[in-house]
This record gives C-alpha cells, sequence and structure tokens, in this order.
C-alpha cells in the first residue's frame, strides 16, 4: 500500500507539471469552449468494458466530489468562525466547489448515470465534517487528511484504468488532463492538513484508518451503484 509520506512527497514534482494541467478544467467553465469536440462529445466507438470504464470513472469522481463539498460544509458549520481554521478550510472548500462543477459537467457530457448514492453522500459528508470539526481544528485536519490520502490513490489507479480507453477521441486526453489536475489539488490539501497538525488529533491513527476505509468502501460502492 502506497504510504501518505510518499504521496507528499510525490506532489511536488506532479505539480511541476501544472502548466500541462492545471488549466485542463477551464475549458469546462470557458463559453467560448463549448462547443470544440472535447467538451460537447463523447466517444462512440468505444467497447462496452472500455463504456464501463468511463461510466465508473465518472460516476465515482462525480459522487467524491459531491461529498467532500458537504465534508467542508459541515467542518465550516462548527468551525467557520474560528479565524485560524476557518478560512483554511473555506479555501479548500472553493477548490471542491470548482470541482464538483466540472464533474458534473463531465457527467452529463459522457451521459453517464449518477449514483443513487448522492443522497447518502451528502449526509454522510456533512455528519463526517460536523463529527471531526466538534472534535477539534487537528482533527478536522486529520479528515482531511485522510479523505485525500484515499482519493490521491484513488486517482493514480483511475489513471491507469483510462489508459484502456482510446486516446484518439479528444475528450479522453481532456479528462486524463483534469483527473491530474484534481488529483494535484488533492495532494495539496493533504499538505494543508499536514501542516496544520492534522497527525496531533486525538487517537489520529484510528481516526485515519476509519475515514480512510470508510472512503475506499463509499468508492466501490459508487462505482457499482
Amino acid at each position: 500500500m502506497r504510504h501518505p509520506f510518499a504521496l507528499r512527497c510525490l506532489a511536488p514534482f506532479a505539480r511541476s507539471f501544472v502548466t500541462a494541467a492545471s488549466s485542463a478544467s477551464a475549458v469546462y467553465t470557458d463559453p467560448s469552449r463549448q462547443h470544440d469536440l472535447a467538451v460537447a462529445t463523447t466517444p462512440a466507438d468505444i467497447s462496452q468494458k472500455q463504456q464501463c470504464i468511463l461510466d465508473a470513472a465518472l460516476r465515482v469522481d462525480q459522487a467524491g466530489e459531491i461529498a467532500a463539498n458537504w465534508i467542508y460544509r459541515g467542518q465550516m458549520a462548527v468551525l467557520g468562525r474560528d479565524r485560524t481554521t476557518g478560512p483554511i478550510i473555506q479555501d479548500m472548500w472553493n477548490q471542491e466547489k470548482k470541482h464538483l462543477i466540472v464533474m458534473n459537467r463531465l457527467q452529463a457530457q459522457h451521459r453517464v448515470r449518477p449514483t443513487i448514492l448522492s443522497d447518502v453522500a451528502k449526509v454522510a459528508g456533512f455528519g463526517l465534517g460536523a463529527m471531526t470539526g466538534i472534535m477539534g481544528k487537528e482533527a478536522a485536519m486529520a479528515c482531511t487528511e485522510a479523505v485525500e490520502t484515499v482519493i490521491g490513490e484513488h486517482y493514480d489507479d483511475q489513471l491507469k484504468d483510462l489508459d484502456a480507453l482510446p486516446s484518439s477521441h479528444p475528450s479522453i486526453p481532456l479528462l486524463k488532463n483534469i483527473i491530474r489536475e484534481l488529483r494535484d489539488d488533492e495532494l495539496e490539501h493533504l499538505d494543508t492538513a499536514v501542516e496544520h497538525f492534522s497527525q496531533r488529533a486525538p487517537a489520529h491513527a484510528l481516526l485515519s484508518t476509519v475515514i480512510g476505509g470508510g472512503c475506499k468502501i463509499a468508492i466501490e460502492l459508487c462505482k457499482r451503484m
């Protein structure tokens, strides 16, 4: 299993390619690009297996962004007035809001059925965010650390899976660049959490194990449902 420290060490190298990937998602918020083939169409000549890979990837990623938004909503409900922690959480939440906009548009573009667990993701996300917020600033950051560790690994695995899709259609290379961009953003959140003392949280190891395990289960369920 990949170690969180290894992910953090790799993050600066991943972000060194920021020019290639950081603007990838911007095409979905640029009105002048709305008719681009990469943004407006989906591959028509892919196999059923390839379609399943694409469907599962976008379904789980959209669900993950929904959950992330509600985790930060829950944390802000508790810690939003904290002059130190509130702005940090808000900054990460703002980035997740942008991620969700892009994922919603990708889901519509590729005509992927959203997970039936969307409402569960909202309730569970808010509950997790509020609970860790009540436990304290460090626990809130430990929540981010645990979630983003799993998500960083998930995006790396997903990029390997997407290699099975034909890159001849312009939407597929764009999708891969967006996944890289989101992965780098999530690893940056992981760094932020560690820098703000996530590992000082009470029962940090147990908290990380429980949250990380829950994320892995949620990923598998959303792929299928």
